[in-house]
């Protein structure tokens, strides 16, 4: 007598996206959320694409919450030897690494690319890591130094870190274009609140998940999605935030936030054409950076006068 086997279907886990706030993932406080789609070509653009999940609509208290998770961790990751923020950044791209796949399917759907296409942004976008990575304890070297001055005195420059950098991600790249504003915030000592991609924040919110076990302090980078003119405005404004990177701004909107951080005197990257594919250079890096300058009498050596 044959037995009969019945056959039951599973129901796959179903991923819920959320914003990343202090190394934790919490809902957005307002309980929002908004429909992402894959994109759709110039032809087609008056249609809608596929469904892909619903993110989190942060809210100004979720603005405010991400600044004071940063605020508090600036401290400790300033105050970190380059060395170890070069080593944390490598692991950042050792884990990406490891979910590359997973972030080819969320780039393709993102951005409208073919599956080889997507590949070689995150490829790019891993490489990026492990370059800003390099650059942690060298960058003082090349804009740091001994200045020659009158005197007998040592006149020492050396960088510094703005302190809390808000980032507007591009629109349009919204994983390697994420990656290359975000990486030379962090490479330098700053924290980071990061607006992700209006119309594309899954990798965004994804690359959270990876920061989480990459051995990046909670609060070092914070993801927030949802209306970018809508979250950015209490972070032009926010007399904590110490600079801001207008990167995924339009010109008007660019202009708004300008004139808002004028208030605390923020340092301000205004938008401008970016080929994130190319070598990005140490701009990025250089443009949250203070210089403090230590003078030093040098003193004389016995009755010759000499100075050492």
């Amino acid at each position: 007598m044959s037995e009969k086997t019945e056959k039951t279907e599973r129901l796959s886990v179903f991923k819920t996206y959320k914003l990343y706030i202090g190394g934790k993932f919490p809902r957005s406080e307002s309980g929002r959320v908004y429909e992402v789609t894959t994109a759709t070509s110039a032809a087609d653009a008056a249609g809608k694409g596929n469904w892909l999940a619903n993110a989190p609509l942060s809210s100004r208290k979720d603005a405010r919450d991400a600044v004071v998770a940063a605020r508090k961790a600036f401290g400790g990751w300033s105050g970190a030897t380059a060395y170890n923020r070069g080593q944390i950044l490598y692991r950042i791209a050792e884990m990406l690494e490891g979910r590359r796949e997973q972030f080819v399917r969320e780039v393709a759907d993102a951005e409208g690319l073919s599956k080889s296409k997507a590949a070689a942004q995150v490829d790019a976008a891993i490489d990026r890591w492990v370059w800003y990575a390099g650059w942690t304890d060298k960058i003082a070297q090349v804009v740091g130094g001994g200045n020659p001055v009158a005197g007998p005195y040592f006149n020492l420059s050396s960088p510094e870190p703005t302190g809390v950098v808000a980032v507007l991600a591009p629109q349009e790249s919204s994983f390697l274009g994420l990656v290359s504003v975000v990486a030379p915030v962090i490479a330098t000592g700053n924290t980071a609140v990061v607006i992700a991609s209006e119309k594309s924040p899954l990798p965004a919110l994804s690359l959270g998940e990876v920061l989480a076990t990459s051995d990046l302090p909670g609060g070092v980078v914070n993801i927030l999605s949802g209306r970018t003119a809508e979250i950015a405005a209490p972070l032009a404004a926010h007399q904590d935030v110490n600079a801001i990177d207008l990167a995924g701004a339009d010109d008007v909107l660019a202009k708004e936030l300008e004139i808002a951080a004028a208030d605390n005197l923020k340092r301000v990257l205004r938008p401008q054409p970016v080929d994130y594919s190319a070598a990005p250079g140490t701009d990025r890096m250089t443009a949250f950076l203070e210089t403090k300058t230590v003078w030093h009498p040098t003193g004389s050596l016995g009755a010759s006068g000499s100075s050492y």
